[in-house]
């Protein structure tokens, strides 16, 4: 008889909660599952189940992201020339986002699982608001990637609402009405919403009063190797302000590095962190997807691991936590707390 450590033991447990868990999600849907079910379908006591999650909402997102890795993105030419047209883009990214689509064939319950769908998950005004963050840095991500093609233009992320927007109400729509709409006019549509001209400029008000940057020639340990240039740890109800360095970074030619880290953190990792997780890793996989080259100036995203970040630079853990420090040869030179702190490191 093989002895099995109590890692392993741990891991098998943590398997069979997910397994029982998604066929209890998807025949029965979040809000009518029992975790009493769950543990009755693993063969395992109550008490097991929620040693590995601390409650139905971490354990329905755990499901989610369990299931991301074997869930294929297909369906979209990635583009192979730098001269990819912003229509040609915006179609593209529709057609990735609709493949999640349920199926006419679906359940109700079935349809919120294969969607990866949070509806009435958080229904709470702390993860609505985390909701909203998440989508405005999702905008900012593809407005960033329509920014990169052609023709040229300026600031597209209020173009990048607009298509999630339509993309997210078909996501609903197909909940509610399954069947409803045709994919591939949805897809067309959000490539024609790249001719609507939009008044989209970059002038947030608070901007010019925003403390200054303190000074500083500090020794630079991070958990892992990050490039030169402005890493901002963000709180999961700050990660719309990931485009205040951004946007810094792109408008200042003496800023010999423009890479832009945003390490995002929040005091509830089970569920707000498992939440920001979901969504983050499949909006840049699906722009991976498409843009392969990547965007200018380079954004990366860091969820795992975001507090040993915030820790390197002494900021807090926390879902208002908003802290920036610029990098430059290995050491830390600037550092910022607060509101508007990745504008005013990047800016010192």
């Amino acid at each position: 008889m093989v002895r099995l450590t109590r890692a392993q033991q741990q891991a098998r447990t943590r398997a069979a909660v997910l397994s029982a868990a998604a066929s209890e999600f998807e025949e029965h849907g979040y809000a009518e599952a029992k975790v009493d079910r769950i543990a009755e379908r693993a063969e395992l006591t109550r008490g097991a189940v929620y040693s590995n999650f601390s409650s139905k909402r971490s354990l329905y997102l755990a499901v989610l992201l369990d299931e991301w890795p074997h869930r294929p993105i297909t369906g979209a030419s990635p583009a192979s020339e730098p001269a990819f047209g912003v229509a040609a883009a915006a179609e593209a990214f529709a057609r990735v986002w609709l493949e999640r689509l349920p199926l006419a064939g679906d359940t109700a319950a079935g349809a919120r699982l294969r969607a990866r769908s949070v509806a009435g998950v958080f229904d709470d005004e702390p993860g609505r608001r985390v909701l909203g963050e998440l989508t405005r840095l999702e905008g900012l991500l593809l407005g960033l990637a329509l920014e990169s093609c052609l023709p040229p233009g300026g600031r597209r992320v209020r173009l990048a609402e607009m298509i999630l927007t339509l993309l997210h109400g078909a996501d609903h729509l197909a909940e509610s009405a399954p069947g409803f709409g045709d994919p591939f006019d949805l897809a067309r549509a959000c490539g024609h919403l790249t001719s609507i001209s939009l008044h989209d400029e970059w002038d947030p008000p608070h901007l010019p009063f925003i403390p200054a940057a303190r000074a500083c020639d500090d020794p630079w340990e991070p958990p892992e190797e990050i490039d030169d240039g402005v890493l901002v740890v963000l709180g999961a109800r700050r990660l719309g302000a990931a485009e205040e360095a951004v946007r810094a970074v792109a408008s200042d030619a003496s800023f010999e590095a423009d890479n832009v880290t945003i390490a995002a953190v929040t005091g509830d990792p089970a569920e707000i962190g498992a939440l920001v997780r979901l969504r983050v890793s499949g909006t840049m996989a699906m722009l991976r997807q498409i843009f392969p080259g990547g965007v200018r100036p380079p954004v990366r995203i860091i969820v795992d691991g975001a507090e040993g970040f915030a820790h390197a630079i002494g900021a807090p853990v926390g879902d208002d936590t908003e802290a920036a420090v610029r990098i430059r040869d290995g050491r830390v030179i600037a550092r910022a707390d607060g509101r508007g702190a990745g504008h005013a490191a990047v800016t010192a």
